[in-house]
């Protein structure tokens, strides 16, 4: 025999779906929603129907008001018998008003009604009462408007309406209210269970990828219906989220790999040198050499370490709160007028081109950490190899709303292939390692300039690499601030 089914709230059975769907927020919202809606429609309805009796009422009045002027013009014309005559015409007519004329001891002089009360226990004015017809049997009891005019001789004229019609009206309109509530109600109902359904299925769907998720696979996405509802778009951040955090995950393990490898040699290195060291100094000048060799090889690992820890810092956007008004323009030329004696050493053909007033918020000290690797890139491989005299390049220019500090060389380049592989850690064209370096310097600047909200570009310099960081520019309104 089949186990009942669970679902994840622990509810058992055939109903387990319906209890979940309405204990969801969609479904409550709904049910809040549904209500006030009832309420509301009853009220409209409700008072419709109370407008409708109003007028109802109002005409009955109006008609019974004119029938009593016109019977009271013809008492003042032809006196009691004309009025007892017109009475008795008037009331053998289909669809007739309501007529009664009693004398002052309550008999019955003319009409075609019977009084289901005394009539001189009703005083003048305006009453509902009972009545039947004289055909009629007297079980039968009718309801009827009726106007009480007491005549100047002391008789008593009843001049009524029958109240049927409204009575019908108020109950067709009692139905209408009734069917009108039930439809909104079920109508409601649907759409609650419709809403509801369609969210809980989005919401499972998110649920599930993330338990993949949180079960390791981070190559699960949120599913995207492409409508561009706040479900698309939470998943969608979400998902560029994942993607950021597969990025930071990929590059961990890269990190791993490439700290493992590049640092293996050094230490090597290290060891070796202590224990060449042991083995064959003999004096205290060959031990000197060696220690000061092992002090070399470990100032490299911490560097390799303290700009491993920079890139991290940026990347985390823990120092984002260090960002100031800075003249990027006067830092250039600070970071010119230091490497222009090492440029015109190396053989280079040295050229600056600063526009004054180029104010960013900015971390300074990150700023030329990041424009002194540039320069120090193109000091090591931006030697012409042709034959041909080198050049180093500086500039920084504002380009629209942002400032472009670009160092262009006359080396080999980089491939465009392999311009974005080169700006991860550890990464080196020069495979051979023949040169010094230790593969972080445009990974650290890539770094910065994200942290800075601007973009790391290497450009073709024909011959040669354009490396150009786009940092955005601080606005007019900020700089009076």
């Amino acid at each position: 025999m089949a186990a009942p089914t669970r679902d994840l709230t622990g509810d058992t059975g055939r109903f387990a779906g319906l209890r979940r769907m309405a204990r969801t927020t969609a479904f409550k919202l709904s049910a809040v929603y549904l209500l006030i809606f009832a309420i509301f429609s009853g009220i409209i309805l409700g008072y419709l129907a109370w407008n409708t009796r109003r007028l109802l009422d109002a005409q009955i009045t109006e008609t019974i008001e004119t029938e009593i002027n016109a019977l009271a013009e013809q008492y003042r014309q032809g006196g009691l018998r004309r009025l007892i005559s017109v009475i008795e015409r008037r009331g053998r007519q289909t669809g007739s008003f309501l007529y009664l004329l009693v004398d002052s001891r309550g008999d019955s002089m003319t009409g075609n009604a019977i009084l289901r009360v005394p009539a001189l226990t009703v005083n003048p004015g305006w009453i509902e009462m009972s009545y039947n017809w004289p055909d009629e049997p007297e079980s039968v009891a009718r309801l009827a408007k009726v106007r009480v005019f007491l005549l100047p001789s002391g008789l008593r004229l009843f001049v009524g309406r029958d109240l049927e019609e409204r009575s019908r009206l108020q109950e067709v309109t009692r139905r209408a209210r009734g069917l009108s509530l039930l439809l909104v109600v079920l109508l409601g109902g649907f759409g609650a269970w419709f809403v509801t359904k369609r969210v809980l299925a989005r919401v499972e769907g998110v649920a599930k990828t993330s338990a993949a998720i949180m079960e390791g696979n981070l190559s699960h996405r949120l599913p995207v219906t492409n409508t561009n509802d706040e479900f698309d778009r939470l998943s969608m951040h979400l998902n560029q989220m994942l993607d950021r955090i597969g990025e930071l995950m990929t590059g961990l393990r890269e990190l791993s790999d490439n700290v493992a490898h590049d640092l293996r040699t050094p230490l090597t290195r290290l060891r070796n040198g202590a224990e060449d060291a042991l083995r064959k100094a003999t004096t205290l000048e060959e031990a000197k050499l060696a220690l000061e060799r092992s002090i070399e090889e470990s100032d490299n690992l911490l560097k390799v370490f303290d700009a491993l820890l920079m890139i991290a810092r940026a990347e985390s956007g823990n120092l984002a709160t260090s960002l100031q008004p800075v003249d990027l323009g006067e830092l250039a030329s600070g970071i010119c007028e230091l490497y222009e004696p090492l440029a015109e050493e190396a053989g280079l053909d040295f050229s600056v081109d600063v526009e004054p007033g180029l104010m960013a918020l900015a971390n300074s000290e990150l700023m030329g950490r990041a424009l002194s690797n540039l320069v120090d890139n193109a000091l090591k491989y931006g030697l012409s190899e042709n034959g041909k005299r080198g050049a180093l390049a500086i500039a920084a220019q504002r380009d629209g709303n942002s400032i472009r500090l670009s160092v262009a060389d006359r080396g080999t380049g980089v491939p465009p292939e392999k311009r974005v592989s080169v700006v991860e850690r550890f990464v080196r064209l020069d495979e051979s390692r023949s040169k010094p370096g230790l593969g972080l310097g445009l990974s650290l600047v890539a770094a910065i300039a994200r942290l800075h909200g601007g973009e790391l570009l290497l450009e073709d310099n024909t011959p040669g690499l354009r490396a150009v960081l786009v940092i955005p520019a601080l606005t007019r309104a900020l700089e009076s601030a």
